[in-house]
């Protein structure tokens, strides 16, 4: 009596190839980081550019380009100059210590922040599937925070912006240009409120889309977030930290040493 047998696979004989339908699995997401640096920051008084001005003796640029290259996210960083200032500004980052895990590259910059962010997107290889977009003056944000942007947009989230709750009551006023006293139009509900921070994470297709849709509007967004709101598409919040709050103010750079002290005191950082 003879029996019918399955012969045994071999590891020496070809497996099934991709599905004629599916194909081979897409690649693993790329995040890269665009920091727009290309404005002058007049509200901290003449001198030099706001994210040249030094914090514990280090431009805080530099500060703001080591926090996304700490991120585990972040393969590739890009800073946006001022338009005539790329060389100066790669000779800056060249002079300061990097971590050596993460690409920086210098591309010139346009005449407003949306400029500047477009061409940022611009600059990014074709494998860059997700975007991380930092302002300069915010230096100290830390990477579980640029982490965690990261990871929502990994996730699925075509827009996500790190926010904190208000602590202060918020007015909506009739606003006036003279110094005037100024009508209270009404009070917002401030458990629906967020203050949002940086970095803004997206799919790197919605943000393209975004800007290309602002550009001939010629407003000079400077919320990437607001933008892809503009498409009709959800935006969502993760936490932020109070450490990512923006140097915009001679009293915010008073706070931002402080921190770096206590980093150094407590971290070595």
């Amino acid at each position: 009596m003879s029996s019918s047998t399955t012969p045994p696979s071999s590891p020496f004989l070809p497996g099934p190839g991709p599905h004629p339908e599916t194909g081979p699995p897409p690649p693993p997401p790329r995040t890269a980081a665009v920091i727009p640096a290309a404005g002058r920051g007049v509200r901290l008084g003449p001198g030099a550019p706001k994210a040249l001005r030094t914090l514990n003796g280090t431009p805080m640029l530099v500060h703001a380009v080591r926090a996304m290259a700490r991120s585990r996210a972040v393969s590739l960083v890009v800073v946006v100059a001022p338009p005539d200032g790329a060389a100066e500004v790669r000779t800056l980052l060249d002079d300061h210590a990097l971590p050596s895990t993460t690409e920086v590259a210098v591309v010139p910059g346009g005449s407003t922040r949306q400029e500047s962010v477009s061409l940022g997107l611009a600059a990014l290889p074709a494998d860059i599937t997700d975007v991380l977009v930092h302002d300069a003056a915010r230096p100290l944000v830390p990477a579980e925070t640029v982490d965690a942007v990261a990871a929502a947009v990994r996730g699925g989230a075509p827009a996500v912006v790190p926010a904190l709750p208000l602590a202060d009551t918020v007015k909506e006023v009739d606003p006036r240009t003279d110094g005037g006293p100024e009508t209270v139009l009404g009070t917002p509900e401030r458990a629906r409120l967020r203050a949002v921070q940086t970095p803004q994470g997206f799919n790197r297709e919605t943000l393209a889309r975004a800007h290309e849709k602002a550009a001939p509007e010629g407003e000079g967004a400077t919320d990437d977030a607001g933008l892809v709101e503009r498409l009709g598409l959800p935006v969502v919040v993760v936490p932020g930290h109070e450490e990512a709050f923006k140097v915009t103010r001679p009293l915010d750079l008073v706070l931002a040493e402080a921190v770096l002290a206590r980093r150094r005191a407590t971290d070595g950082f």
